[in-house]
C-alpha cells in the first residue's frame, strides 16, 4: 500500500463469509475499514458484522469481479475459490493478497508439496497417482489425498492393503507415506510487503479421529525449546519459498524419531490460530489486516498459555442450532465462548469454539475438556 493511503476510507473485500471472515471483519472494523463480503449464503456469519455482503459463489467470476473492483484490497478466508479469475484481476492492477499466484500454488496440494520438496523443506515422501499401480508404490498402509478441494479430513483416504485400492479416490490424487506421528504442530506466520516477518508460538493440535477435524489446540505446544525453534524456522522458510504476503498457517508433523515434516499450508487465518485472540498481544485476525495493508506487524508475544476447542455440531442433529450448557460452562475460570452465527447445524460442522487461558497449560487443557463435555450444539431436527 502507498504512503498516501487514507486508512479511514479504505475498503477491504473478503472472499468467504464464514467464521474466519467474521472475525477478520470485526478486527478490520475496529481499525476503521469499510468491509465487503462475498459469500453464497445470505446473512452469512461475516455478512452479519460487515458493511456490505455480495451474495455469490466462490467460482462466480462476475461476482468476484464486483467485489474486487469495489474494494481497495481483497483477501480471502478460504482457498477453494476461482484463482484464475483473481489472477486476471491482479494483472489489471487490482490489489489481492495473498497473491493469486500463491493461492494457485497452494490449491493443488501435490504441487504445493512438490514446491516445498524442491526447496529442501522436509515433507513426507509422496508420489503422484497416474495408475492403479502407483497406489502401492510405498507399500501399505499409505495415505491417498486429492490434489484439489480437500479440507477438514475430506479428500483423504487411508489405504491399509491392496484390497483397499478398489475403493481408492478416483479424482486426481497423490499418495503419501504413513508417518509415525508423535504430535501434530502448527505455526502461524505473517509477512508483509516490506518483508517483515512475524511468527506465533508453535502449537499442538489434537484431532477428532471420527472425521479427522482439528478438535483442540494447545498453545504453546508441549515440546522442547529446540523443536520450537526448528518448527518456526521451517515455517518461515516455507512462506519465503512461496514468496507469500499475508498470513499463513503451516501445519507440521513431529515424527516419533524427532523429525519435523511440513504437512500443508493455508494462505489465511487458521483454526490453529484462534487462541491468539485471548493469548497473544496481536490476534491472527488483526495481523492479517496489518500484513495485507503493509502496516507494521503486531507483537506475537504469548500473554498466557491457552487451549482452544472447536465446538462441532452434534452427530445426531441438524437444523436450527440450539446451544446447551453455556451457563454452566461460563463458570469455568478463563473461558471465552464464540458462536459463529451459522443458521443451520449439521453433524461435525464447526459452529463455534471456546478458549481457556491458564498459566498452567495442563490445567487449561483440563478445564477446556470439562467445558467441551458441557457445551453441546444440537439442532432442531434429530437425525
Amino acid at each position: 500500500m502507498g504512503k498516501k493511503v487514507n486508512y479511514a476510507r479504505l475498503k477491504l473485500g473478503i472472499i468467504g463469509g464464514g467464521q474466519l471472515g467474521k472475525i477478520i471483519s470485526q478486527k478490520a472494523k475496529k481499525m476503521g475499514l469499510h468491509v465487503t463480503i462475498l459469500d453464497p449464503t445470505p446473512n452469512s456469519p461475516a455478512g452479519q458484522v460487515s458493511d456490505v455482503q455480495i451474495v455469490g459463489g466462490f467460482y462466480d467470476c462476475d461476482k468476484i469481479t464486483q467485489l474486487v473492483t469495489s474494494c481497495d484490497i481483497t483477501t480471502f478466508e478460504l482457498e477453494h475459490i476461482d484463482a484464475k479469475c483473481l489472477k486476471n484481476l491482479a494483472a489489471k492492477g487490482y490489489n489481492i493478497l495473498p497473491s493469486p499466484a500463491v493461492l494457485e500454488s497452494i490449491q493443488d496440494k501435490y504441487l504445493q508439496k512438490k514446491l516445498l520438496f524442491e526447496n529442501n523443506i522436509p515433507v513426507p515422501a509422496f508420489k503422484e497417482v497416474n495408475s492403479l499401480e502407483d497406489l502401492s508404490a510405498f507399500g501399505f498402509p499409505v495415505i491417498q489425498k486429492v490434489k484439489k478441494g480437500g479440507y477438514d479430513g475430506r479428500g483423504v483416504l487411508r489405504l491399509n492393503s491392496i484390497k483397499d485400492t478398489q475403493n481408492a479416490i478416483k479424482a486426481p490424487s497423490f499418495i503419501e507415506e504413513l508417518v509415525e506421528i508423535d504430535k501434530e504442530l502448527a505455526v502461524m506466520v505473517a509477512r508483509n510487503d516490506d518483508n517483515q516477518i512475524a511468527t506465533y508460538p508453535v502449537v499442538e493440535m489434537l484431532f477428532d479421529e471420527r472425521v479427522n477435524i482439528c478438535d483442540s489446540v494447545l498453545a504453546p505446544a508441549r515440546i522442547d525449546d529446540a523443536l520450537h525453534v526448528k518448527a518456526k524456522e521451517l515455517a518461515v522458510k516455507s512462506i519465503e519459498t512461496l514468496n507469500g504476503v499475508g498470513l499463513f498457517g503451516v501445519e507440521m508433523f513431529l515424527t516419533k524419531d524427532g523429525q519435523i515434516l511440513v504437512n500443508e499450508i493455508a494462505p489465511r487465518p487458521h483454526n490453529s490460530g484462534h487462541y491468539t485472540v485471548e493469548s497473544c498481544v496481536t490476534s491472527q485476525f488483526e495481523q492479517v489486516v496489518r500484513a495485507i495493508l503493509n502496516l507494521p506487524l503486531g507483537s506475537t508475544k504469548l500473554i498466557s498459555p491457552s487451549v482452544m476447542v472447536n465446538l462441532l455440531g452434534e452427530e445426531s442433529f441438524e437444523g436450527e442450532p440450539i446451544i446447551e450448557g453455556l451457563k454452566e460452562a461460563l463458570k469455568i475460570d478463563g473461558l471465552s465462548f464464540y458462536f459463529y452465527g451459522k443458521e443451520k447445524t449439521s453433524p461435525f460442522r464447526k459452529m463455534g469454539h471456546i478458549t481457556v487461558v491458564n498459566e498452567d497449560i495442563n490445567l487449561a487443557l483440563k478445564n477446556a475438556m470439562k467445558a467441551k463435555d458441557i457445551i453441546k450444539i444440537k439442532g432442531s431436527k434429530p437425525l
